[in-house]
C-alpha cells in the first residue's frame, strides 16, 4: 500500500494513546515464557510483539520470526536452556543477513548447542536445548545492547546464574538497564558494576501481580517530530509514560527542546507544546537511542536546520541500513547529507522538494519517520504498511490529529 500525505495542518489540540513498549513487552514476554505467573497489562500490540508471542506459545519445530530482530535474538538465548526441545529459528530473507554470531558464540561460551542451518554466521539456527552450568561470558561492549539483553533475561534460570563481562565501550546503556530494571521488578537480583554485569539464579519470582508497560517512547518521537513542525501553540497529549522511564527513547524530551518542544509530564501523560525557540545547527550523540536517529535527521531538514548524529554504528544492520536509506530518501527531498559507519551529518537546507516518493526498504521506522513532512509538502510514503511491525495504529491516529491522506 502506498499512501499520499498531502500537506497538512496539525490540530491545535489532540490526544492520542501509544501501546505499550515494544522493548519492554518483548522483555516481559521471555521472562512470562520461563516464570508463568507474570501478568502484563497494556502489552504492546505490534507485530513484532505478536510474532514472539506464537513462538513462544506454539510446538512448532520451525519458528519463523521474519523481520523481528528483537525476537531473534531473544528466541536464541530462551531455546538454548528449553531442555531437550530442538527448534530451528529462522525468518526473513533480510533477517537471514543480519548477522548474530557474537550472541551464538556468547552462548557457545556457556555451552549451549547452537548451529548454522544454512550461512555461517547467520541465520535460521538449529538449537538443541540443555541444561546450562556454565556462568561466565565474555563479549565486546560495543554491539547491539539486545545481544546482551538477551543473555540477561535467561540469566536467572541458569543454574548458578551469570557473570558477564563487558569488554570496551558499553553501547546502548539504557536499555541493558531497562532489562535489569525488570529482572529487579520480579525479584531477581542483578549487579551492574563497572564493565561487569551480575544476574543471580532464580527458580521461581514473587507472588503474582500485574506489570503494567509504559507506552513505546520510540513511537512517541513521530509526534515530537510533528509538534517541532507544527505553529506555535500547538499541543498533542500522549499517554501512557513515566518520568522515571526505563526507556531510552525518553531522552526525546530533552533533545527536542532544541526545536521548541515542551514536555510536561500530567498524570500518566506526557503533554507535548511548540514554543518559541532559536533554531540552529543541533549535534546529538544516539549511542543509548539510536532508533530516533530517523526522526531527528527528518525534523532538522523540516526546519531547514543542519545537525550532526553521532553513535550510530548499530543502525546498518537494522531492517535496513538505515544511515543509506536515509542518505537516499532525504537526498530525493534535496538534503545535502554524508554518512560514515557510525554518523549521519546533514547540511542546513531551505527547499524541500514537492511529491516525492519515500522508499520505505521493509523498515517501519523509515515509514514513520518521513511522515512529519506532510506538514511541509505532498509526500508518498512506498510499502506504508510496514508501521504495524512496532505501531499498526499509526496512520489512523495521524488523521485523527489532522493528517490528510489517501492510498495510490
Amino acid at each position: 500500500m502506498n499512501l499520499l500525505l498531502k500537506s497538512s495542518i496539525c490540530n491545535p489540540q489532540s490526544a492520542i494513546c501509544i501501546s505499550g513498549s515494544k522493548s519492554e513487552t518483548n522483555r516481559l514476554l521471555l521472562l512470562q515464557a520461563l516464570y508463568p505467573n507474570i501478568i502484563l497489562e497494556n502489552s504492546s500490540n505490534s507485530d513484532d510483539s505478536e510474532v514472539m508471542t506464537k513462538a513462544l506459545q506454539s510446538n512448532d519445530e520451525i519458528k519463523d520470526i521474519h523481520h523481528a530482530g528483537t525476537a531473534m535474538r531473544f528466541l536464541t538465548a530462551f531455546y538454548a536452556i528449553q531442555e531437550g526441545k530442538v527448534v530451528i529459528l529462522t525468518g526473513s530473507s533480510r533477517m537471514k543477513e543480519r548477522p548474530i554470531t557474537i550472541l551464538v558464540e556468547a552462548l557457545r561460551q556457556l555451552d549451549a548447542d547452537i548451529t548454522y542451518a544454512e550461512n555461517e554466521g547467520f541465520p535460521p539456527l538449529r538449537i538443541t536445548g540443555k541444561k546450562i552450568t556454565k556462568h561466565k561470558v565474555t563479549l565486546k561492549a560495543d554491539v547491539s545492547s539486545q545481544y546482551i539483553s538477551a543473555l540477561l533475561l535467561i540469566a536467572p534460570k541458569l543454574e548458578n546464574g551469570l557473570e558477564l563481562t563487558l569488554e570496551g565501550e558499553i553501547t546502548s546503556v539504557p536499555y541493558i538497564k531497562m532489562t535489569l530494571a525488570l529482572l529487579d521488578g520480579i525479584g531477581v537480583k542483578t549487579s551492574f558494576v563497572g564493565n561487569t554485569i551480575t544476574v543471580a539464579h532464580a527458580e521461581v519470582v514473587a507472588e503474582a501481580k500485574p506489570i503494567i508497560v509504559e507506552s513505546d517512547w520510540s513511537s512517541a518521537s513521530y509526534f515530537y517530530s510533528i509538534v517541532a513542525l507544527s505553529d506555535i501553540g500547538t499541543e498533542i497529549t500522549l499517554s501512557s509514560y513515566r518520568e522515571n522511564s526505563l526507556q531510552g527513547d525518553s531522552a526525546l524530551a530533552e533533545i527536542y527542546k532544541n526545536f521548541g518542544v515542551t514536555t510536561t509530564f500530567v498524570g500518566n501523560s506526557i503533554v507535548l507544546k511548540k514554543t518559541v525557540c532559536e533554531l540552529q545547527v543541533i549535534t546529538c550523540h544516539l549511542n543509548a537511542s539510536p532508533d530516533i536517529a530517523q526522526t531527528i535527521a527528518v525534523t532538522c531538514f523540516g526546519l531547514g536546520i543542519g545537525c550532526r548524529l553521532t553513535g550510530l554504528h548499530t543502525l546498518k544492520i537494522k531492517e535496513t541500513d538505515r544511515l543509506e536509506a536515509l542518505k537516499n530518501e532525504l537526498g530525493k527531498l534535496g538534503a545535502n547529507v554524508s554518512v560514515t559507519n557510525d554518523s549521519l551529518t546533514l547540511e542546513p537546507s531551505s527547499e524541500i522538494k514537492e511529491n516525492i516518493r519515500i522508499k520505505t526498504y521493509q523498515d517501519h521506522r523509515m515509514a514513520m519517520a518521513f511522515a512529519p513532512l506532510a506538514l511541509r509538502t505532498d509526500i508518498v510514503i512506498e510499502a506504508a504498511e510496514v508501521v504495524s511491525k512496532s505501531y499498526p495504529d499509526f496512520w489512523k491516529d495521524l488523521e485523527d490529529i489532522g493528517f490528510r491522506m489517501a492510498r495510490v
